[in-house]
């Protein structure tokens, strides 16, 4: 199976680093135009050093902000790796404000939806488009960090990938999505990971199939299948990448 992206153009969302950077790099290295966007100028730089890379610095919770760049971008992939935690830990329910829950939305699903509304006419236009939103296993299950609105951020991107899906497939858009499991990718997941200590890192391997972690190169893979040729009847479906729950 052989998968380029000659002459094609990318938007990958996140990509300061971690998932979202692998998943840049990767699509550069075979053949396509990326855009890479982010909040975080510093990690943008690094990312777009690694060649055939174009920078943005990008809230993709303000909707003007991404009306005024994405649609110029005309892309024929854009993958939704934003997201995280804001640097919020797990608190009990009542101790979170309206604020706190906001700012996970904004980053995980609301920037999803605006990115994706504002790529969705140029892909209309082309009669083809490939959308990726890279949700987690908490949207499946539950999460380990305990914060209520990122499981169901994440939860809420798989809703909405599922109704884009049926709204643009008629189009020649596809949307789908990638559900990874814990991946040691950022300073956040790395202090998460220390937090377990050896008894909590242990039982999570021993819930892992395969009984590893994966590494952002894996998620890479599953979003390069996608937004390829292979994947063009392939629409509204959630892949867990995982080790095997």
């Amino acid at each position: 199976m052989k998968i380029a992206f000659d002459g094609r153009t990318v938007i990958v969302t996140g990509a300061a680093q971690g998932i979202g950077r692998a998943i840049a790099v990767a699509f550069a290295g075979l053949g396509a135009k990326v855009h890479a966007v982010d909040v975080y100028a510093g990690g943008l730089d690094q990312t777009a050093a690694q060649g055939n890379i174009t920078p943005h610095t990008l809230d993709i919770g303000d909707r003007d902000a991404v009306q005024a760049l994405v649609p110029g971008l005309a892309a024929d992939v854009l993958v939704n790796c934003a997201g995280g935690v804001r640097g919020q830990v797990g608190r009990p329910i009542e101790e979170i404000s309206a604020a706190d829950w906001q700012t996970i939305f904004d980053v995980n699903l609301s920037g999803t939806f605006f990115m994706s509304q504002a790529a969705a006419p140029a892909m209309k236009a082309k009669g083809n488009g490939r959308i990726v939103n890279i949700s987690s296993g908490a949207g499946r299950t539950i999460s380990l960090t305990g914060i209520q609105a990122y499981a169901s951020a994440k939860a809420g991107q798989i809703g909405l990938t599922r109704q884009l899906a049926h709204e643009l497939g008629q189009f020649g858009i596809t949307v789908n999505c990638v559900a990874p499991g814990f991946v040691r990718s950022n300073p956040t997941t790395e202090r998460q990971w220390d937090t377990m200590g050896d008894a909590g890192q242990k039982a999570l391997l021993e819930n892992i199939a395969m009984r590893t972690l994966g590494r952002p190169e894996d998620i890479a893979n599953a979003v390069l299948f996608f937004a390829s040729e292979h994947a063009s009847w392939i629409t509204g479906e959630t892949l867990g990448v995982d080790g095997g729950k």
